[in-house]
């Protein structure tokens, strides 16, 4: 009963993470990137590399991290006033979206922080901006941002947390691109205004409109294109005033920062990574290797696609097998041609709820080889 639960608590952590989904997050950092200073935009590509912000929009709900799953939302009681909800934010012992953001803000100013940790805090900003303009993403603890309520859109169910995360953008229809073609309409005075408010006048925005949004459907509420029609406006406003802030909150991070430090950190983070030579291990001995640069062969099991990553089993059977591999970025295009294949696979291996996991976002490094048989190193 117990694993059950686990399972359950897992799963619903995954659905909580997903604000706006691929798409919607894709558009934030799409729309910040137009909206990016030079010097900005050059400390960016230092820190990314070939990656763009639009590239890593997700990346924070890719690797499912547990230890961060808190710091994607704020949980408060409904009713506070604006002095009440600040002091709650700031009080509250657990880590939320809010610390989030200024700690990560924290890594990329120091000196002392190295390029990987600068790079990871650039990834979580992006998402979490994001992050905190999903109304439900600052709600209430009780049902889990809206996750617990039920509702039928368009006589599928769902429930709210979903139903802003992606459903009401899905029925728009659009690519990410596309949405920023049609949202980036920001004039000069709403742009200063909105990148001149405080990230606690973000947050609060989100809180107050959850507290209309509760108000309008309950449990088992039918909502259909009379909703949608009422409430897109709501989430494509959040959608491009998180992308003006994100750039505008990028912009003022690296407005005083020496990109050729970076650059510097970047050049010796790549020479220690190319030290890491790949060798060959066999997949039955490969949670042996966790942090270790691998090469390894086995066949494919199964997959699952979770939208904007896929994941690829070898060695047995979901929950069963010995090794996951993650295919993200361009790498995701390989995943219908990898089933019931047998493959080589190179990358380092992590540790994800206590299985090995490697995460490949390149072609390159995936191989399909002709049979099992043809297992020489």
């Amino acid at each position: 009963m117990k694993k059950y639960l686990l399972s359950f608590v897992f799963a619903l952590c995954a659905v909580i993470l997903v604000s706006w989904g691929y798409v919607g997050h894709q558009t934030v950092a799409l729309i910040a990137e137009k909206h990016l200073t030079p010097q900005a935009q050059e400390a960016v590509k230092t820190l990314l590399g070939n990656q763009s912000i639009g590239d890593i929009a997700s990346w924070a709900d890719e690797i499912r991290d547990d230890k961060t799953f808190p710091e994607h939302f704020i949980n408060a009681p409904l009713g506070l006033t604006r002095s009440q909800f600040e002091q709650e934010v700031i009080s509250q012992p657990q880590d939320n979206v809010y610390k989030a953001i200024l700690a990560n803000e924290a890594i990329l100013k120091s000196v002392m922080t190295s390029h990987e940790d600068k790079q990871k805090a650039l990834k979580f900003i992006v998402h979490f901006v994001g992050d905190l303009h999903q109304p439900f993403h600052v709600s209430r603890k009780e049902d889990l941002g809206g996750n617990k309520i039920q509702v039928r859109f368009e006589d599928k169910g769902t429930n709210l947390h979903s139903l802003w995360d992606s459903r009401l953008i899905d029925k728009q229809g659009l690519k990410s691109s596309e949405m920023v073609a049609q949202l980036d309409q920001a004039t000069p005075d709403q742009i200063k205004q909105w990148q001149s408010d405080s990230l606690m006048q973000w947050i609060w925005e989100s809180y107050q409109i959850a507290t209309r949004l509760y108000a309008e459907a309950k449990p088992g509420s039918k909502l259909g294109e009379e909703y949608y029609q009422t409430h897109i406006g709501i989430v494509d406003e959040r959608i491009e005033q998180a992308g003006i802030r994100l750039a505008g909150l990028l912009n003022e991070l690296f407005k005083n920062v020496e990109v050729a430090s970076l650059k510097a950190n970047a050049i010796d983070s790549t020479s220690k990574d190319k030290d890491q030579i790949a060798r060959y291990i066999e997949l039955k001995d490969i949670s042996k290797h966790l942090n270790e640069t691998v090469v390894t062969k086995g066949e494919v099991s199964g997959r699952r696609d979770m939208g904007s990553f896929v994941l690829v089993n070898l060695g047995g059977e979901y929950p069963n097998q010995l090794l996951t591999v993650m295919l993200r970025g361009e790498s995701k295009s390989l995943a219908k041609e990898l089933t019931g294949k047998y493959i080589s696979v190179e990358g380092k291996v992590i540790d994800y709820k206590g299985k090995p996991e490697i995460v490949v976002t390149e072609v390159a490094k995936i191989s399909i080889l002709p049979s099992a048989e043809s297992d020489g190193k």
